[in-house]
């Protein structure tokens, strides 16, 4: 017996970006698939899944090639929304549960819509003390951004949302791979690790290359 798709027809979003459970989106929206997409998203309170471009442009252009994505993606749930003006939209995401598409379809009006498979949360691990190094220095960082949002009076967005888990592994794991440059295709492939632990220590050796965290 076959198991049902945790969500059929979800739309899709495909970006040149990788979102994380955990992790805030920004996105400025005006194409006018997105914007019919997100506004009944919004509506009805419901997600959309990020999936990752291999393929393809953002933006769809006259003769511009097919787009391709990563079959691992997040699902994101809307927090802020804001519509300034006709044919614009400003929100910010969150991002919630992994899934792996099934199936994917183009639609007619240039949206994707998927079927797709849940992916299992991270298990709660807590940081091992050979890799204390690196929450110690996610800590560091998150009080430096507070202290200058507080002395430009709260205008500055933080990359980081609280609660702030910084015991726990695939948390800590999440937001330096959100904050470390690096490759798309080695943070997408990060983002789908089954194993929280595995994806810490991969950005523990990030971190030692950048001089940040030893």
């Amino acid at each position: 017996m076959t198991t049902p798709p945790l969500l059929r027809s979800l739309p899709l979003f495909p970006l040149g970006t990788v979102l994380f459970p955990g992790g805030l989106l920004p996105l400025r929206i005006f194409e006018v698939r997105y914007l019919d997409m997100i506004g009944r998203c919004h509506k009805a309170g419901a997600p959309f899944g990020v999936v990752t471009l291999t393929q393809g442009a953002e933006v769809r252009r006259a003769g511009a090639g097919a787009e391709a994505f990563a079959a691992t993606g997040t699902l994101a749930v809307i927090r802020e929304f804001d519509s300034p003006q006709a044919g614009l939209m400003q929100i910010e995401c969150v991002g919630t549960q992994r899934f792996n598409v099934r199936t994917s379809e183009l639609q007619k009006h240039g949206l994707w819509t998927a079927e797709v498979d849940a992916v299992a949360d991270d298990q709660s691990v807590a940081v091992p003390d050979d890799l204390q190094h690196t929450s110690d220095a996610l800590q560091r960082l998150v009080r430096t951004l507070e202290e200058r949002q507080r002395a430009e009076g709260g205008g500055t967005r933080l990359p980081i949302t609280a609660p702030y888990r910084f015991e726990d592994c695939g948390w800590v794991a999440n937001r330096w791979c959100e904050l470390l440059p690096m490759p798309l295709e080695l943070r997408q492939r990060l983002m789908a690790l089954d194993s929280p632990l595995m994806r810490l220590e991969l950005a523990s050796d990030l971190l030692a290359r950048a001089g940040i965290a030893t």
